[in-house]
Parts: C-alpha cells; structure tokens; sequence
C-alpha cells in the first residue's frame, strides 16, 4: 500500500469511511487514554481508504477496441445464442483487493439500462448472474454494433452504483460507477469480435484491451470502393 495511494483521485466514499473511522479512533484514545484500542478502527481507515482508490489509466486508442470495464480475472469466456444472435460472453470477478471502479468499454450512446434486485450469492457462483442484484447497461457504437455489460453484486457486495442516464454519450474508459466489495462483471460483445483475452487473465478497467469489432463497410463506402475510376 503505496503512500501516494492516499494522495490519489478516490471514490468519495472513501473519505466517509475513512475520516469516521480516524473520529472513532480519536474518541476510543481520549476515552481510554491508550492508543491500543485506537489501532483497529486506523487499520480499517486505511484499508477504505485503499479500497476505494481510483487510479488514473491510460486508455488504449483505435478502431473497435473494446477495453475492460473491470479490474480482476477473466473467469470465462463464451460463446453464447441471444435473441439478437450468437454473442461472446466473458465474466471478469473482483476480489476485494482490485480497484472497483467501472468503467465504458466503448464510445457509443447508452441505449438501455436495467437494473434488478436479488440474491448475494457468492459472484464465482454461475447461478449469480441470473439470480444476483445486477446492473445491466447497453452502449451503441457509432459503427452500428452494440456491447453490453452487466454489474453483478457478489456474496460482500451490498451496493452497486451507475451514474449515466440513457441517452447519455460515454466515451471509452470513461468512470461510469462501481461495485461496493468483492463482485463480477459480465460484458457480452457481438459474434464477430475477436478475442484479446483468455481464461485466467488478469485485467486493467479502462486499459487493458479486451476484443476488437471488425468494421462493416456501410453502402456509401462499399459503393465509393468498387466505383470505377472517371476517364
């Protein structure tokens, strides 16, 4: 736990935990005129602290790229039929030591948001995602696909938080809420994508590049390529 992490952009909650705890702290000395009883509520200030840090990223440039929406481990990674077709589904779980900001994974217009209540099973459980609290958004590229990801309360997580409003334009890596404790996010991208990532990677929300969307030529430039050159 670096000393610059206390000096870093945090989630405001953070500060809440964080200075009721050093209060408590303060009160548990004046009232017992030691500092041992002081030592857990520090310890717990600073572990809040940590916690709810959020690290500045540097978010990867490019054509189609679909970046992480999550820090943690890439659980899955399949291929599944949706109404809308066959989809790629991967499943990223949070431990309570990765960052638990969210993040964009694509630039593009946010179509849908829905929200649902349920259980706190353990998030590496694969009942979670159908029966778990969750949080699911869908975001429109400009190129005409859409990806979708869902944030997923696990067995800690007691609160999800997403702050955009559909209708809103989110650009790549842009901070779009968090996960309190532990949790899981699914992202569901189109057939066609291509995969950056396996099983067992450890990934980066906002930077580390989780698949590419090949481009579709629309009609106006499919016509504009195959026009025969004027004499």
């Amino acid at each position: 736990m670096g000393v610059r992490v206390f000096f870093s952009r945090m989630v405001r909650d953070g500060y809440f935990y964080g200075i009721a705890l050093f209060l408590v702290a303060g009160v548990l000395r004046i009232f017992t005129g030691s500092w041992i009883w002081s030592i857990v509520p520090v310890l717990l200030a600073l572990f809040f602290l940590w916690f709810f840090r959020d690290p500045e990223r540097a978010i990867p440039q490019g054509e189609g790229l679909v970046v992480s929406p999550a820090d943690g481990k890439v659980t899955e990674t399949a291929r599944i039929t949706t109404p809308d077709g066959e989809s790629l589904r991967l499943s990223i779980f949070l431990n309570v030591f990765n960052v638990h900001v969210n993040r964009s994974p694509i630039t593009g217009a946010l179509r849908d948001v829905v929200y649902r209540k349920g259980q706190y099973l353990n998030a590496m459980n694969p009942a979670s995602a159908e029966k778990n609290e969750q949080n699911k958004a869908v975001i429109e590229a400009d190129a005409g696909y859409s990806v979708a990801f869902t944030q997923i309360a696990g067995l800690l997580a007691r609160r999800i938080v997403f702050r955009p409003k559909v209708g809103d334009r989110l650009e790549r890596g842009q901070r779009v809420g968090l996960i309190k404790f532990g949790s899981r996010v699914d992202v569901l991208l189109p057939g066609n994508a291509e995969l950056h990532v396996k099983k067992g990677d450890h990934v980066k929300g906002g930077s580390s590049i989780l698949a590419t969307i090949p481009t579709v030529p629309t009609a106006d430039e499919l016509e504009e390529l195959f026009a025969e050159p004027v004499a």
